[in-house]
């Protein structure tokens, strides 16, 4: 059995995008600030896998995903202050 890094790379993205899926669920418990980085790992993990299969609408739906994840991530930032 081979072992690809990619798939690697791709299962932790996943992983990563559950996991911060689910605790944006539990809402109130858990703050944004650590959702956001998960959610930005397991996109990133998913495009880079997405480049690696040459899958051009993978790659743009994982695009706009992180843009959106790092448009909330500015605007959390800025709430702040």
């Amino acid at each position: 059995m081979e072992i690809n890094i990619y798939k690697i790379i791709a299962i932790i993205g996943l992983i990563s995008i559950i996991i911060g899926t689910f605790m944006i669920s539990l809402s109130g418990r858990t703050k944004r600030k650590y959702i956001y980085p998960l959610l930005l790992i397991g996109g990133t993990g998913l495009l880079i896998y997405s480049i690696y299969i040459n899958d051009i609408i993978f790659i743009i739906l994982q695009t706009a995903y992180i843009l959106i994840v790092v448009y909330d991530i500015i605007k959390l930032k800025n709430s702040k202050k």
